[in-house]
């Protein structure tokens, strides 16, 4: 499995536009509300190892 080497930015990316969405819309996951933390902290991980 090839990954980008810019995992960590794209992971990112989609956190920030997860939570400015929300904080704009006030758009509420629900039940899917633990994913923005699992991806702050993959987003996280990944540009620690330089991904």
């Amino acid at each position: 499995m090839n990954l980008p080497k810019n995992l960590g930015m794209i992971l990112l990316a989609s956190y920030l536009i997860l939570i400015g969405l929300s904080g704009v819309f006030g758009f509420n996951l629900g039940q899917l509300s633990i994913l923005v933390p699992i991806l702050a902290i993959a987003a996280g991980v990944c540009l620690l190892l330089g991904r």
